[in-house]
Formats: structure tokens, C-alpha cells, sequence
């Protein structure tokens, strides 16, 4: 064999291995480039979610539905399910959170016609507002809408506190 044909070939092999290298090096190196450099999507809106259906809802009288909502979490998505106290207060419906504005403790409905919160004694009207205890202010609301006879419910939106 010539010199020159083993030149040859040392550099063509030399040129193989450099070539896989920089072809590795990029594969491994563009996802984390991408990861920090390129800014997050923007937050998904959690999308509308049929809680159950209201025709048979009295006037100032609640309900306890419990529905599913998907979601995301990072690249996760996962299916929970969630629970609203839906009350009709005249021509409006209105979809409360299942937790006390308190300490998040599980609050239930009385018959006397109030929410009671039996772990600190916080006690809530029909419409959401603190009547006594000592829950900082009203009961939490998911967006609501209702379309059809259906309620849908959206994001839960923490409540303003009272003066």
C-alpha cells in the first residue's frame, strides 16, 4: 500500500469519526439550547367542563355536583375529579368550591339554609358570603356558565376578602 492511499484513508476515517461526533454533540446539544432559550408557551386555560345539569336546581338551595377536569401539568396530563356546591340564586347559577376560605377544610350544607364548616365553625349563606367563624371571606367561585339546561364550570377563582 502507498502512503498516500493510507493518508487517505486515515483521513477519510478521521473525518467519519469527527463528523459522528459533531452529529451527536448537536443531538444532544439543540433540545437544551431550545429548553433555555426559547420561552414557555403561555399557561393552556383550563377548558370548559359540563359539571352536571341544573333543571331540577331550586331557588337557594344547593347541590353537591361532582365532575371531571383534565389538567396539565408541565407535559402531564392527568384527569381529576372535582366537586362544586352549585346554588341558584334567582336567575343566576353559581358554582362554589368544595373548600372553607378558612383553612380549606370540607364544608357541608345545612338544612336550616346555610354552608357550615364543622372543623372552625365558619358559617356561609347561600350566596357564598361569611356570616359568622372566622373564614377571612366568601367562598371561592369557579367560572360558570350555563348553556342548555347544562352547567359549565372553568377555572376556580379565589373570592376578595371583606372589610
Amino acid at each position: 500500500m502507498s502512503e498516500s492511499s493510507q493518508t487517505g484513508r486515515r483521513r477519510f476515517y478521521l473525518s467519519f469519526i469527527y463528523g459522528l461526533w459533531a452529529l451527536l454533540s448537536a443531538a444532544l446539544t439543540a433540545p437544551a439550547l431550545v429548553y433555555l432559550l426559547l420561552p414557555p408557551k403561555l399557561r393552556n386555560r383550563e377548558d370548559w367542563v359540563e359539571a352536571g345539569d341544573i333543571d331540577k336546581l331550586a331557588d337557594h338551595v344547593p347541590l353537591e355536583l361532582t365532575f371531571r377536569q383534565t389538567r396539565r401539568d408541565g407535559w402531564k396530563l392527568s384527569s381529576e375529579q372535582r366537586t362544586a356546591w352549585v346554588v341558584k340564586l334567582g336567575s343566576q347559577v353559581v358554582a362554589f368550591g368544595p373548600q372553607c376560605t378558612h383553612l380549606g377544610c370540607a364544608y357541608h350544607w345545612e338544612p336550616k339554609g346555610e354552608f357550615l364548616c364543622p372543623c372552625h365553625s365558619s358559617v356561609f349563606g347561600p350566596d357564598g358570603r361569611v356570616i359568622s367563624g372566622p373564614a377571612p371571606r366568601p367562598l371561592d367561585r369557579y367560572e360558570s356558565r350555563t348553556e342548555n339546561g347544562k352547567l359549565w364550570v372553568r377555572a376556580l377563582k379565589e373570592s376578595e376578602p371583606t372589610s
